[in-house]
Formats: structure tokens, sequence, C-alpha cells
């Protein structure tokens, strides 16, 4: 990855540059730290990513300064020995929810992974398995459960399609509520 910098509404935002044989899209990306990161598919150039930059400008603001102004919140916190602490306690805690609200969808997964990550609360693989958090124990009780229906409707969707969205309604019909609440974590 190399940086770059682009102006923005008058100042300049550095960023790195990462080509890739595999994207087919651009991709944006903002850390926790506010560094902007940029997928570019290696069949386009550099100024085709600008212009997408330029016309996604508002938005790549926005994510840089509420990444700044971000308290640490409980997905930046812990570290190995809390991992190892609360990882069966979140593993049964996950497998239990994840039978009540299949109850309802009757999806089949394989794997349940309990991870210690900084960046993500939870992920679905294209082999069915669902991978989470291990703070998702400190996480209120509709929050977890939100997190939980999020990825086992991405067993059905592998996107976030109004489908997919629908899906998530069929259990957590206050789930755009619950989404803001994730902010703040």
């Amino acid at each position: 990855m190399n940086q770059r910098f682009i102006q923005l509404n008058k100042q300049n935002f550095g960023y790195y540059l990462k080509k890739s044989f595999k994207a087919k899209n651009i991709r944006l990306t903002v850390n926790h730290k506010g560094e902007l990161s940029a997928t570019l598919p290696f069949f386009m150039s550099v100024g085709a990513l600008e212009t997408f930059m330029v016309s996604k400008k508002g938005w790549i603001i926005d994510k840089i300064q509420q990444a700044k102004q971000q308290k640490v919140g409980l997905l930046r916190q812990g570290n190995r020995k809390d991992y190892l602490k609360y990882k069966h306690r979140a593993y049964n805690f996950v497998l239990d929810r994840l039978q009540y609200y299949n109850r309802f969808y009757k999806f089949r997964f394989n794997r349940i992974s309990i991870r210690n990550q900084r960046t993500r609360w939870g992920s679905c693989s294209g082999k069915r398995n669902l991978n989470f958090n291990y703070r998702i124990v400190f996480l209120p009780n509709k929050c977890a459960d939100y997190l939980i229906v999020h990825e086992l409707c991405h067993l059905k969707q592998m996107n976030h399609s109004l489908k997919f969205w629908q899906l998530v309604a069929k259990t957590i019909p206050d789930y755009p509520m619950i989404r803001k609440k994730f902010r703040s974590f």
C-alpha cells in the first residue's frame, strides 16, 4: 500500500491505496484511527478512484471525523487474557441465542467461532460459518440479539439488500433503532 493525497472541500486528506486483482469495485474504508484506505480494482485508474472519492467526499469527511471523535468503546478494549476468560461464555451465549432465533429461520450453518477482533462484531463466511466477537457478552441483550440475527440472515442473503433487512425484521422489527445504538459502542 502506498500513501497518496486528495483534496476534498479545500482540505488535503491522506489515504492508502491498494490495487487488487480480486476487487471488482472500489472500496473505501476509514479505520478507528480515522485513516482512509482505498482498494482499487487492478483494471481501474487512480483518476477514476479520485473522481469516485470526490463524489463521496461527504461520507469520507463524516467517517474520518466520527472516528477521531469516537470514544474507545467496547470493540477496541480487551486483550488476550480477557478473550480467554470470556470466550467460552460468549460461545455458550451465542449458541443459545442462535438456536432460539433459528427456530424462526431454519437456516443451516456449519461452525461457530468466537474471536478477538478489533474492528468487527461478527461475520458470516461463504462456507456458512458464523463468527462473533467475544465482547458480544458485554452488549445489551437487544444489541446482542440483533447482531446474532444479522449474521444468521447472511446465511440466506450475503448482502445488505432490502430482502436481507426484511429477513432481519422478521424477528427484530426495531432493528433500525438498534443499529443506531451500535455507533455508540
